[in-house]
């Protein structure tokens, strides 16, 4: 159990009673197996690891889309992606997770690098601080402002906010890009996971243009290039977080802070015959970390049934006293206790690439306990999986499994 946290209570920190703050960290990109606390050997998230004694970690957590434009509505309003159609504008009658707890008298801001969450597009709605990179210089090889970055600015907001509303919660996100491609990565982190492999960053830079772009899988050590490279961003990543704490610890806010991790995706090494993050529906795409760290918890907990990511802004609303957003389709996940968890869904284009295509067609998912099953509306097929059985989700099951029908119904 939770012991007296913030989180296993339930408790908000809205009207009387102690002042709680909630940061939400993103990492872009980001596999859930990789993490060492995930089952990863070695690990390579060694402080996100170290601080699982304070977490409630969700072991089998989905998100709703697998890349960025498709599974944010999940994360931030609480919705799916195709509701509205199509649309690269966050279309006006979704409600983000800032406007909800800014109605509850919250300080909201954001510190992010991904042009898909820009102001541009509608992002921005609800946030005191908002900060996108997008006027930003950023490096030819590395189009993204990195996480000790973020860090920096955070630190300035965070010294500012303290001086200025001393009395006021706040909800703070911030969305590290780190990880993403091209995994352009450095020195330092290379060498923890492979001390013989030299590369220049033209070489890294290289081997996005050329494998990654053209989905080029038929290279195995290419891939396995790849796969080093990525290792090496979770750990600056993971690096970038144990700062982050310290300027919380600095600040003094990191004991009055419930603090969650999560990913919007994660990436393909040839799982399924492709690179990156394309549209497809497998677990190496929306099977994402989640945990939520709390400061008043004397042990750790897992949580081991299925859960969404669309269930995360619920939670954060709740723990700032907003129990009923409008448009909201999932639930609290705290107080746990009280938490039933209903079938997992995703929503998506089965596209090819960073861009979607009008010729493009919908594919969608649904996970209920251990069967997860998948419709591709453009070839009008199923699959279905025992993901207990058959994690890789190499053999589709659909004629033979007597649950497909129930699956296909709850899905159509």
């Amino acid at each position: 159990m939770c012991g007296a946290g913030y989180a296993a209570r339930g408790q908000p920190s809205g009207g009387a009673g102690k002042k709680l703050n909630v940061l939400f960290i993103m990492s872009d990109e980001h596999n859930a197996d990789v993490l060492g606390c995930y089952g990863n050997r070695p690990t390579l998230t060694p402080f996100m690891d170290s601080i699982q004694e304070k977490c409630l970690r969700f072991e089998k957590a989905y998100a709703t889309g697998p890349y960025t434009q498709a599974s944010f509505p999940g994360i931030l309003t609480s919705t799916y992606y195709l509701e509205y159609g199509r649309q690269m504008m966050l279309p006006a009658g979704k409600t983000l997770i800032s406007e909800a707890v800014k109605k509850e008298g919250v300080i909201t801001a954001a510190f992010h690098s991904n042009p898909y969450l820009s102001e541009d597009f509608g992002w921005n709605r609800g946030w005191d601080i908002f900060y996108d990179s997008i006027d930003d210089d950023v490096p030819d090889l590395y189009p993204f402002i990195r996480g000790k970055q973020i860090n920096k600015k955070v630190e300035t907001w965070l010294s500012g906010n303290i001086r200025d509303d001393m009395d006021r919660s706040f909800f703070l996100w911030v969305h590290y890009m780190d990880v993403h491609e091209p995994y352009v990565a450095e020195e330092e982190f290379i060498n923890v996971v492979d001390a013989n492999l030299k590369l220049e960053k033209e070489e890294m830079f290289g081997l996005f243009r050329e494998v990654i772009l053209k989905r080029d899988i038929s290279d195995k050590e290419n891939v396995g290039l790849l796969k080093k490279l990525y290792s090496a961003k979770v750990l600056e990543v993971d690096s970038c977080m144990r700062e982050l704490f310290h300027i919380f610890d600095l600040a003094g806010v990191l004991d009055k802070s419930v603090i969650f991790f999560a990913s919007d995706h994660g990436d393909e090494f040839g799982e399924h015959g492709g690179l990156s993050h394309d549209g497809k529906m497998y677990t190496e795409l929306v099977g994402v970390p989640l945990f939520i760290y709390d400061p008043g918890r004397s042990s750790g907990e897992v949580y081991t049934k299925p859960v969404s990511n669309i269930n995360i802004s619920p939670t954060i609303a709740h723990l700032f006293g907003s129990e009923k957003v409008k448009g909201f389709k999932g639930s609290s996940l705290l107080p746990i206790e009280e938490f039933r968890a209903p079938s997992c869904f995703g929503e998506a284009i089965n596209k090819r690439g960073h861009r979607e295509k009008k010729e493009d067609n919908p594919i969608y998912y649904c996970l209920r306990d251990n069967r997860k099953i998948i419709f591709d509306k453009g070839a009008d097929s199923w699959e279905l999986y025992d993901i207990e059985d058959d994690p890789g989700e190499k053999r589709n099951c659909f004629d033979g499994d007597k649950r497909a029908g129930g699956l296909k119904q709850e899905l159509e």
